[in-house]
């Protein structure tokens, strides 16, 4: 096949299919003690076995972590991702920092260095890594980085190869396209350097030895990117596999091995390499692996780095190749690779010969860089992230101060090498330690469902999200698959156990079957005949609510009950949201929210009602928008707290306690704005698991046994907690079939009881 076939498809394809694609990131990051020395810990045992843990496992040292991301389909996902399995490991380890920055730390002697450990079946890893340090020296094998995992949309190949109908198969142009790709790259890595390399300095207990010789470099002088010069982690000698076909390919990289140039294929330190994954004679993705760590971002990796360098990729798919690629071309490129490696800070004018010309690096840069607009702007792609991009780097071209590294250099200088990015791993352990909820890109997933998430890959348990609307997700770790909703919609409850916590009549008439007691009450389907029924229940405090509910809507309480219209209202409001409802006694106590997992209780809390407290200066109203101000609150369960609702409900409320929103409290005065008391109309949260007596938690496990279910939030009325349960002194009001754990694990007061954990463990998930 031609290999500018590909060329003609620009005109072939417009729009942003030509984006679409999966992204993986690979990261390596040295762990060191809190003066900036390597770490002598052996790798955190929580992580368990690092041959087979999918996320989170170990590079050439013990002390040298590895973090691995899936293929996901978008660019901010991979690194929200990536920034995610940070912060797990970061949140594990006792006394230590990971070091963000690609040159190792203060490093002991080549002896003390601790190459990564395994037993019985990673013998031969272990092997590989001594053989390794043997080779090239264990401080060299701690230059660490990111690697960029890429493939391009399998749609987006199927129409180009539809369209090209070339005398191929499919899979063989996949291979021609992903080897073009590997070729141009090679071509053009220098640019990336140029504008993100980010590794200038080095601690003096690294001694620099430049392998390839080409060029010489005063221990004195800084380089923009000494992890890609000669001084960094590469072979003793240039190789030049054969990029023409995959059969040239791996015949070629053979015949080093059998030369003895290598011990395995895998010890080529290509800049990119095709990776052969799902089949041995086709190539699956390809790997980037000339990435500098960030180190002024904790993910180590930007959106627009990213971004460019996919750009970059598109760029090399779809643009002529100059020569065939051989071993003059590809030291040609290794050329230009390390030379601007080691002389691209200069802001002055880097010239390289090539074929007997002289060449500015930045004209050239400018040159390619507009090829990519261009390019981008023919075939349609609209994309923001990329669009930000290719500006960007026109912008650090045009001045070459705006990089990056200049900031990393200001830093380095102020502060020394060592305690610069030591406070930066402060900092950013700081961030993980605030931020030790979420998971980053999927935070419109529900929280529950992002704490049980960042348990699996804390655990190395692979997942698939199957609906992230629904937040359904699939577990599976040493073929135990589970299926989850929510959470705690799992198998380990049937179908008739949820229905009948779904169903509070239901849910009701078999408790008190138990002999539990739950609030008297009736039940509507017609709203004339319980508005009729005002007169049963006037001057007595009630409670009216639909009968299948959750997060509290629809729900009124009326303490006093002596206003008609603001009975009726309540009916039509539960009528809204159900069509049959209940009409209950409003049982005087505290609410108490406990949490049952396989006959055991592992979180209560009490949830306290909407409320804001007076400044003796502020409205209710403005007090409400102060409070909802708080990172923690935020709408739909994304968050540890939710925002406080200004609704009908709630003016409701206030009007029982003849105020309105522009009241205005006096100096510590508490105004509730909810009686009812779920976190999702803005309650507050308190731990309150070992303050309550063992009774109400043994009445708690019968009432989930008497409904046959696993996992449920039992809401508990309790007049006087201090007292232990008696038939007076308790009433469940309701099970709920998918409670949040997120409120049990980061309470607005008190400890985490860390359900996601209690989760994985039900689901038979061991740590």
């Amino acid at each position: 096949m031609e290999r500018d076939i590909f060329q003609s498809s620009a005109n072939l394809l417009k729009g942003n299919i030509w984006v679409e694609a999966l992204f993986g990131l690979e990261k390596e990051n040295i762990r060191v003690d809190k003066s900036g020395k390597l770490a002598q810990t052996l790798h955190p045992k929580v992580f368990g076995n690092k041959l087979k843990h999918p996320y989170i496992t170990t590079d050439f040292s013990e002390s040298q972590i590895e973090m691995i991301t899936p293929p996901l389909p978008d660019i901010k996902e991979a690194i929200g991702f990536l920034e995610t399995i940070h912060d797990i490991v970061s949140l594990e380890l006792k006394d230590e920092y990971l070091w963000p920055q690609s040159i190792p730390p203060i490093l002991p002697d080549e002896k003390d260095i601790p190459i990564a450990q395994y037993e019985d079946d990673g013998r031969k890893d272990q092997e590989y890594r001594e053989f390794l340090a043997q080779k090239y020296g264990s401080k060299n094998q701690l230059f660490s980085g990111i690697h960029f995992n890429l493939s391009f949309s399998d749609k987006l190949l199927e129409i180009l190869y539809h369209k090209l109908n070339p005398a191929l198969s499919f899979d063989e142009f996949k291979d021609e396209a992903y080897l073009k790709t590997t070729r141009q790259i090679m071509r053009l890595r220098w640019l990336y350097i140029l504008l993100y390399g980010n590794s200038p300095v080095v601690d003096s207990s690294l001694e620099l030895h430049c392998k390839l010789a080409p060029y010489t470099i005063d221990k004195n002088v800084i380089a923009l990117s000494i992890r890609n010069s000669c001084y960094g982690y590469q072979n003793i000698v240039e190789l030049f596999p054969d990029y023409s076909s995959v059969k040239h390919y791996q015949e070629s990289i053979e015949q080093m091995v059998k030369e003895g140039k290598l011990k395995a294929p895998k010890e080529l330190y290509s800049s990119v390499r095709p990776k052969f994954i799902q089949s041995p004679d086709h190539i699956s993705y390809i790997e980037l692996r000339f990435i500098d760590i960030d180190p002024l971002t904790k993910a180590g990796i930007t959106e627009e780095s990213l971004s460019f360098l996919h750009a970059l990729a598109l760029y090399g798919l779809l643009s002529g190749e100059s020569d065939n690629f051989d071993a003059t071309d590809q030291a040609l490129a290794n050329k230009y690779h390390g030379g601007v490696a080691l002389y691209g800070l200069n802001t002055s004018p880097c010239y390289f010969d090539d074929n007997g010309k002289s060449i500015n690096i930045w004209i050239k840069a400018k040159t390619v860089i507009k090829g990519i607009t261009d390019l981008f702007q023919k075939l349609e792609i609209n994309q923001v992230g990329y669009q930000t991009a290719l500006q960007e780097a026109k912008n650090m071209i045009a001045n070459p101060k705006q990089r990056k590294i200049y900031q990393l250099l200001e830093g380095i200088l102020e502060k020394g090498y060592i305690p610069y990015h030591l406070d930066k791993a402060h900092q950013y352990l700081t961030i993980s330690r605030q931020k030790n909820y979420n998971f980053i890109g999927l935070e419109d997933m529900e929280l529950s469902t992002q704490l049980l998430l960042r348990e699996a890959v804390r655990r190395g348990v692979s997942f698939e999200i199957i609906d992230r609307k629904e937040n359904f997700v699939r577990l599976d770790k040493n073929e135990n698959v589970q299926y989850v909703k929510q959470a705690t919609k799992t198998s380990l409850d049937n179908y008739a156990s949820i229905l009948a916590m779904e169903n509070k009549l239901v849910t009701k008439k078999i408790l008190e079957e138990h002999g539990i007691r739950v609030p008297k009450g009736s039940d509507y389907s017609s709203a004339e005949i319980a508005k009729a029924d005002f007169i049963l229940f006037q001057g007595k405090p009630v409670v009216i609510k639909p009968n299948q509910t959750n997060y509290g809507i629809g729900i009124t309480i009326i303490k006093e009950n002596n206003d008609e219209s603001t009975f009726c209202r309540a009916i039509d409001i539960a009528f809204a949201n159900d069509s049959t409802i209940l009409i209950e006694e409003f049982i005087e106590g505290k609410e108490f929210r406990i949490f049952v997992i396989n006959d055991e209780v592992v979180g209560i809390l009490h949830r306290v009602p909407a409320n804001v407290t007076g400044d003796g200066l502020s409205s209710i109203r403005e007090l409400v928008q102060n409070k909802n101000m708080d990172p923690l609150r935020g709408k739909g369960y994304h968050t540890p707290l939710e925002k406080i609702q200004s609704g009908e409900a709630e003016a409701m409320f206030l009007h029982t306690q003849n105020k309105d929103f522009d009241y205005i409290p006096a100096l510590l005065e508490t105004v509730f704005l909810r009686e009812n008391s779920n976190i999702s109309t803005g309650g507050d949260s308190i731990d309150f698991t070992d303050d309550i007596p063992d009774s109400y938690k043994q009445i708690a496990i019968k009432a989930a046994k008497a409904l046959n279910v696993k996992i449920t939030g039992l809401d508990m009325i309790i007049p006087d907690y201090t007292k232990e349960a008696s038939d007076m002194n308790y009433a469940i009001i309701e099970l709920n079939f998918n409670p949040a754990i997120h409120i049990h694990c980061h309470p607005f007061k008190g400890e985490n009881r860390k359900l996601n954990e209690k989760l994985m463990d039900a689901l038979g998930y061991s740590k």
